[in-house]
């Protein structure tokens, strides 16, 4: 009972704790990855590979990741019922790393030097890139039992450090491609119907209904 009752506060702990602000973000087009481990298998490591590096306030710069149900820092994954951060991976030389890349802070900081923008509402639009790895929204409104996977076409940088993945609304469809920007465009999180963001991989294993899968997102509603 004494665990149980620690993770919940540390889970609650988890999500209460207040980031500093991203200030700019940079697409991630190497494969780089973020590796993690979670409580049901310490000694193993698994990857996800990393969508953006973002610069935040405090001059840090760090991996983001899609995750559940909104943009995660990679060193922020210690929630004790989601997994634990163990680093950054180059699956091209197989290299384990802790700090973002020279080369990704230093284009970062040159961006935000660059690009020096004066005090904006906190919901101004500040950048717009397109998703690249495939990310999709799953809506639903009966706990799975049926369920909608959307593409991510983009992600939005919002003046307060906000990222919001940008969903396509059919019924203001006017033309193909849909790029970022487009007015088709709204906020997965602004529909209520939205619950979790997942990769590729995780999102064609739920098309096909894969079993292990559909039980681990089971396991994510109970």
């Amino acid at each position: 009972m004494g665990r149980q009752a620690d993770n919940i506060l540390s889970l609650q702990d988890y999500r209460n704790r207040k980031q500093p602000r991203l200030l700019r973000i940079a697409p991630e087009l190497d494969g780089l990855e973020m590796l993690y481990s979670n409580d049901s298998a310490r000694e193993r490591s698994f990857s996800v590979r990393i969508l953006f590096w973002g610069l935040r306030e405090d001059g840090c710069t760090v991996g983001l990741i899609p995750w559940l149900r909104s943009m995660l820092e990679c060193p922020s994954l210690h929630d004790p019922l989601n997994g634990h951060f163990v680093g950054y991976h180059d699956p091209g030389i197989d290299r384990i790393f802790h700090e973002a890349p020279a080369h990704k802070v230093a284009e970062l900081r040159a961006a935000a030097d660059y690009f020096r923008y004066e005090a904006q509402p906190p919901s101004a639009i500040i950048q717009e890139l397109p998703d690249v790895l495939g990310t999709h929204a799953a809506l639903t409104h009966d706990g799975f039992r049926s369920f909608l996977l959307c593409e991510v076409v983009s992600w939005r940088l919002l003046a307060d450090g906000q990222l919001q993945g940008m969903l396509i609304d059919q019924s203001r469809l006017r033309s193909t491609p849909v790029l970022p920007g487009d007015a088709c465009l709204y906020p997965a999180e602004s529909n209520p119907d939205f619950r979790y963001f997942f990769q590729h991989r995780v999102a064609n294993k739920i098309k096909q209904r894969d079993p292990d899968t559909l039980a681990a997102i089971y396991t994510l509603i109970e």
